[in-house]
């Protein structure tokens, strides 16, 4: 989809309720995307496109990353936020599905509030591996450093677009998001998850790509060792983010396991 197209209909198509931003495409079984770090809504546009023609629901809210005092900007709080959200939409139960820091998201999310939510698919999540949010911090107006950093998120790194580039240069020039990314990278590290894992027994989709150096395939292979009731799937020439890069896999893979677990 064009990128014109796609930003019109994510204008188009997006709510905002209160304390929620948020975008809702389709009818059926909700699944709500929580997006990482430095990701957007746009990051999910093959997740949006394909599943509300297969009877899904896709509720993907902007997550208050940069919003939330610093005292509360944590991982713990994020999932609060979903869980507010879950509410706030009606839904009894729904999916989640997770990329990098969303996976944490929602792995946190299932482990405090297990009721609601029906299913879990996390993809380059972090949660286990304390590197998972980059080992340095990028160099304040070194734009040649971040689109280095932007090109190794993937296998190809003509995935990381000047666009991709220009957000994560603007964020990590903005004080005031540099700071909460700080905090919420240490918090991230804080809530490892290795203990609370075996005790989880939430349905979960594991989609990892083959060649992912922010989560190295053995944190995929953690999490699936880890996770009573999991189901993991790999995806060739494949980096950080498998809903970008390969996102026609990525849905088939999914599509396929929601369809085999009855979801």
């Amino acid at each position: 989809m064009p990128l014109l197209t796609a930003l019109t209909r994510m204008t188009n198509n997006l709510k905002k309720e209160g304390k929620f931003t948020y975008l809702e495409l389709g009818q059926g079984t909700p699944i709500i995307v929580l997006h990482g770090l430095m990701g957007g809504l746009s990051n999910f546009d093959g997740v949006s496109d394909y599943f509300p023609e297969k009877g899904y629901k896709i509720l993907i809210p902007e997550l208050p990353i940069y919003s939330m005092s610093l005292l509360n900007t944590n991982v713990k709080n994020f999932a609060k936020y979903v869980s507010a959200f879950i509410d706030h939409i009606g839904e009894k139960q729904v999916i989640l599905l997770g990329n990098s820091l969303g996976g944490h998201i929602g792995l946190l999310c299932t482990k405090m509030y297990p009721e609601k939510i029906k299913a879990l698919i996390i993809t380059g999540s972090s949660g286990l591996y304390e590197s998972a949010m980059g080992e340095s911090y990028p160099k304040r107006g070194d734009r040649d450093y971040i689109q280095k950093k932007a090109e190794n998120v993937f296998y190809d790194p003509k995935v990381a677009t000047k666009e991709i580039v220009d957000e994560v240069y603007a964020t990590v020039n903005d004080r005031n998001k540099l700071i909460r990314t700080l905090a919420i990278a240490k918090s991230a590290i804080r809530h490892n998850m290795a203990k609370d894992l075996p005790h989880m027994h939430t349905p979960t989709c594991i989609i990892w790509g083959e060649n992912d150096t922010v989560t190295p395939p053995e944190v995929a292979k953690e999490f699936h060792e880890l996770l009573p009731d999991s189901d993991i799937f790999w995806i060739e020439k494949c980096g950080h983010a498998a809903m970008m890069e390969h996102p026609n896999e990525f849905n088939i893979l999914l599509n396929n396991w929601l369809q085999k677990r009855g979801f």
